[in-house]
């Protein structure tokens, strides 16, 4: 009859294995997501180019009256921010986290993480939410429009505030 030590050492190699297993599958998983996420990114900024024909896309820029056909839509493009453009012009989601940073988060830290920024905008802090506001978050100042302070700190540019 084996040991207890023996049986619970079995039981550990087994855990052991199928947690290297499943780790190799997440691996795999992540690679392929990574893949679709950089395509998406890349389509979307060859959409944001100017055109060979020398016709540049349509830009909004701040006006003394805003036009309320001038806001995005969920799943258009981020543009690169330059003086003039107002937040209107950035999806819904994006314009919450631009508010959300602009108003601060009530606590009087000026930069806020992902998951302080994903409780401020009411979503639960779970994994899936945090790295959907963080990959806004990271688009959104790799744009232009927000400040990485420090890795996973984002704060509105001094200035500039998000209001819609």
């Amino acid at each position: 009859m084996p040991s207890v030590m023996g049986l619970l050492e079995e039981r550990e190699r087994a855990a052991r294995r199928r947690v290297e297993a499943l780790q190799a599958e997440l691996r795999e998983a992540e690679a392929v997501w990574e893949r679709f996420v950089i395509a998406r990114e890349a389509v979307a900024e060859v959409l944001a180019e100017p055109r060979a024909d020398g016709e540049v896309p349509p830009v909004v820029v701040a006006s003394e009256r805003p036009v309320q056909s001038t806001a995005a839509v969920p799943g258009s493009v981020v543009p690169h921010w330059r003086e003039g453009l107002v937040p209107t012009v950035l999806a819904p989601d994006y314009r919450r986290i631009m508010d959300v940073l602009a108003c601060g988060s009530g606590s009087g830290e000026e930069a806020m993480d992902c998951r302080q920024l994903a409780v401020a905008l009411g979503l639960e802090p779970v994994p899936a939410k945090v790295e959907g506001v963080r990959s806004k978050a990271k688009r959104l100042a790799a744009r232009g429009w927000l400040v990485e302070t420090s890795p996973g700190l984002f704060s509105a540019p001094v200035g500039r505030g998000g209001g819609s």
